[in-house]
């Protein structure tokens, strides 16, 4: 059974990959001053800081605290254009199919994970969940940010 979820997760995530490159494929119309302008009107800032903050979150939950991974958090700077927001999708997507192919036996069973000095008990498939839905209310900042700047928003749903 555990092979059939992980099927199932794993076309979720593809679902989410394909929204997640319309979304890279739209931004790289941009110019490179409206990718890291800022913003105060969204929490992070800038699309550039957006992307970065949602593979973070992916990295921090899926790769820190779930698989006990290390991991060199850069600072938003360190990401210059979307080629480097890109390889550090790459870098995400590794840690979710090592995610997937770990917890396959059972995505039900509470796990320990370690969140700023706090034991939480959690599903392997609530944290994977948190993470997609997490990429997806971001998503929409960017699509609101991307307007602000005067572009035209794609249409980036899973259903089009």
């Amino acid at each position: 059974m555990g092979k059939e979820v992980r099927n199932i997760l794993s076309a979720q995530y593809d679902n989410v990959l394909y929204s997640r490159n319309t979304i890279i494929e739209y931004i790289k119309t941009m110019s490179i001053e409206n990718f890291v302008a800022e913003n105060s009107s969204f929490g992070r800032g800038s699309i550039r800081n957006l992307l970065v903050h949602i593979c973070d979150t992916y990295a921090a939950w899926i790769g820190v605290r779930a698989l006990n991974l290390k991991h060199d958090f850069k600072p938003f700077s360190e990401y210059k254009n979307i080629q480097d927001c890109i390889g550090y999708f790459h870098q995400i997507d590794e840690f979710v199919n090592t995610f997937l192919r770990n917890f396959e036996s059972d995505y039900q069973t509470e796990i320990e994970i370690y969140r700023d000095g706090e034991t939480l008990q959690l599903t392997p498939l609530r944290l994977f969940t948190h993470t997609i839905t997490h990429e997806f209310h971001h998503k929409g900042q960017i699509m609101s940010l991307s307007r602000h700047l005067g572009y035209i928003p794609v249409d980036a749903d899973i259903i089009r």
